[in-house]
């Protein structure tokens, strides 16, 4: 047992039941975007919410404690990423990455913007063109210290 496979579980539960993202967020009391990075294995769940994804996945004890284990984050399967949706979102620090550096920089100085002290919101806009995907990133500015 690992945590990938505890995953590959929690996938097609999902996919059997029906289940949607938004909805298993409700009951764990957290946002969709967070939740659904811990059931994909990208964030630790605490006991409380690992045992309430359990009950949701019909999880075996072990593999609730999988949920409460730091995991490796930001794996994906490929350097370059093969599935369209993620590549686009390569293409998009590909092409605007040094623009958002430089906008940071010159609204912030000299820092990162943290991907720990984070949230997102994912929502879909409609739009007589076509829906649009909304996708809002904060991240607490974490400027360079001096020593």
């Amino acid at each position: 047992m690992n945590r990938l496979e505890v995953t590959e579980k929690i996938i097609s539960t999902k996919v059997a039941k029906g289940l949607k993202w938004s909805d298993v967020a409700a009951k764990v009391g957290l946002s969709k975007e967070w939740v659904t990075a811990g059931c994909l294995g990208q964030m630790t769940f605490d006991a409380k919410q690992a045992k309430i994804v359990g009950k949701i996945f019909g999880l075996t004890p072990e593999e609730i404690q999988w949920l409460q284990v730091v995991p490796y984050k930001g794996s994906l399967p490929t350097p370059v990423p093969t599935d369209p949706l993620i590549y686009r979102w390569y293409e998009i620090v590909s092409v605007y990455g040094s623009t958002i550096k430089e906008l940071i920089h010159e609204e912030f100085g000299d820092g990162i913007m943290s991907a720990i002290d984070f949230s997102m919101d994912i929502e879909r806009q409609p739009d007589p063109k076509g829906d649009r995907v909304n996708v809002v990133l904060s991240g607490k500015f974490l400027p360079y210290k001096q020593y």
